[in-house]
């Protein structure tokens, strides 16, 4: 099989690094409400992602949204290690920071490209935070 690998930068949020599948949406994500802190599955009526897990996972999507408990949510996550191994936003928000600060999960946003146009679910994402950049390895038709 053959991959092709690029790299982008981004603004590192919290440090650190994390490597793993990616899960991707293209929708805001509420932590309060609409992830499960036990199971790390989005439960959310009507997100894309409804059903998912994001356990170990590199999550991919814009921006949170929601109530402030999110943050705790987050931390909740890490606590029962069902949480992403990174989050990668286009623009954080408060709500995620938080929770990434609480449950030490490396957070970055700003990219130098839009990551929702280009990395799919199921590609290979390596963020590291502590640099600014996130390598991303795509499988290439054979």
């Amino acid at each position: 099989m053959r991959f092709h690998e690029f790299s982008i930068d981004v603004r590192r949020v919290v440090g650190g690094q994390g490597a793993g599948e990616a899960i991707v949406s293209g929708q805001g994500i509420s932590f309060f409400g609409g992830v499960d802190p036990k199971t790390g599955i989005v439960t959310e009526h009507g997100h894309q992602l409804r059903g998912e897990t994001i356990r170990g996972k590199v999550l991919v999507f814009p921006r949170g949204k929601g109530s402030t408990v999110g943050s705790y949510v987050i931390y909740g996550l890490r606590k029962n290690n069902v949480a992403p191994v990174a989050i990668l936003n286009i623009e954080t928000e408060p709500i995620i920071i938080a929770g990434c600060v609480l449950g030490g999960i490396p957070l970055v946003d700003r990219p130098s490209k839009n990551p929702i146009e280009f990395i799919k679910t199921g590609d290979w994402v390596h963020v590291d935070a502590d640099v600014g950049r996130v390598l991303v390895r795509k499988r290439c038709p054979s």
